[in-house]
């Protein structure tokens, strides 16, 4: 018969290994706590310059989003012949920033689609630029929603005549979520998107020196990930670009920066492979891509292939109201340059917590330190 202390042993054993696993977790969902109150809202920057600024006419209006009014400027097409006000409806383009980036940084797209013919609708993302600060944290559902709240804005106006979504890093990312459940969107461009917060999160410990360990750095990074969409209570597909852009099926056109360190190429690659997938049959709309080689995760725009590329696309997707080789070549024609030295965006978003696994360094050391001159003295 076996005896007490051998009938006991696996249970102390199936006990520790409990209470090893309950620490373990407790400690991941305070780094998750921790991860969402330094990344979970984005450093806002004012909103410098307008279009004016290049002598093109602008309204500034406010577009409602859920609870929330965005500062955006609708900018209206020309004429045909450069002049005066467009007669006929014509195609539009809601364009969105990124992560901790706002309208006014967009002002390149605004110029090279305004060039080729389209009104161009321009939104800061709540909690960015002009608008008030959130109290809760922003992420791609956020994108999106104020992305196809642009384009429900935009469908209401008698003056257009179909509508287009582009947008940058996480707002694109944004676009694509927002295409994949709002009718009113016809066409789709998204620059340097993540596939998925997950990946996006894992990659975030990467940029901010957080080391952890292959089998633990994707659980991590799914739970920070949860952890950071629960108060306002949406899923992790929510977030998932790959997985809307399987099922939206209008035109998408995918650029990224061959050299992009915060959003590595893969992203594209997997976004582009999940929408091809779901797009069989005859009939099926395009997808269509386009790696840039020497750029990273931003300034695409500078690329003239890139802006060749979206506007010849928006052209024949949304019906003009430039032929596409044309409306190509006037985005090429189109000289325009990055803002002057901002800082922003992933970079940015990975900065304290880099400060703070530096401040626990310093710390470590200087406790190395001083038990080393106690030992010593």
């Amino acid at each position: 018969m076996p005896s007490l202390p051998s009938l006991l042993r696996p249970r102390r054993l199936a006990l520790a290994a409990g209470v090893a696993g309950a620490v373990a977790f407790g400690l991941a969902y305070r780094f998750a706590l921790e991860y969402r109150a330094k990344a979970g809202l984005p450093h806002r920057s004012p909103v410098e310059g307008s279009p004016a600024d290049f002598g093109l006419a602008f309204e500034s209006v406010e577009i409602p989003s859920g609870d929330a009014r965005l500062a955006a400027w609708f900018v209206p097409a020309e004429g045909l012949d450069g002049g005066g006000a467009a007669a006929d409806p014509r195609p539009a383009v809601a364009i969105v920033h990124g992560w901790e980036s706002n309208r006014g940084r967009s002002m390149a797209h605004i110029r090279y689609l305004h060039a080729a013919g389209f009104h161009c609708l321009v939104i800061d993302a709540r909690g960015h630029g002009d608008n008030a600060p959130e109290e809760l944290p922003i992420n791609v559902p956020e994108f999106a929603e104020d992305a196809a709240a642009a384009a429900r804005w935009l469908a209401a106006r008698a003056d257009v005549s179909a509508i287009g979504l582009l947008g940058h890093s996480m707002g694109g990312a944004g676009v694509i979520v927002a295409a994949a459940s709002e009718p009113s969107v016809r066409a789709v461009v998204a620059l340097s998107s993540p596939a998925d917060l997950v990946r996006m999160t894992r990659k975030t410990f990467e940029m901010a020196e957080i080391h952890v360990s292959d089998p633990i750095a994707t659980p991590l990074a799914y739970l920070t990930a949860a952890v950071l969409l629960a108060p306002r209570r949406h899923a992790i597909d929510d977030a998932n670009a790959w997985l809307a852009a399987s099922r939206y099926r209008g035109p998408l056109l995918l650029m990224h920066g061959e050299d992009d360190r915060g959003v590595p190429v893969a992203h594209h690659e997997l976004i582009a492979q999940a929408a091809r997938s779901a797009r069989t049959g005859p009939g099926s709309e395009p997808v269509e891509t386009l790696v840039v080689p020497g750029y990273g995760h931003r300034w695409l725009y500078e690329a003239a292939d890139v802006r060749r590329r979206t506007a010849s696309f928006f052209a024949r997707a949304l019906g003009g109201p430039i032929a596409p080789e044309k409306a190509g070549e006037l985005a090429a024609a189109c000289v325009v340059e990055r803002p002057e030295n901002p800082v922003y965006g992933f970079g940015s978003a990975s900065t304290a917590f880099a400060a703070e696994a530096e401040d626990r360094e310093k710390t470590r050391r200087e406790a190395r330190e001083r038990a080393t001159g106690t030992l010593l003295n």
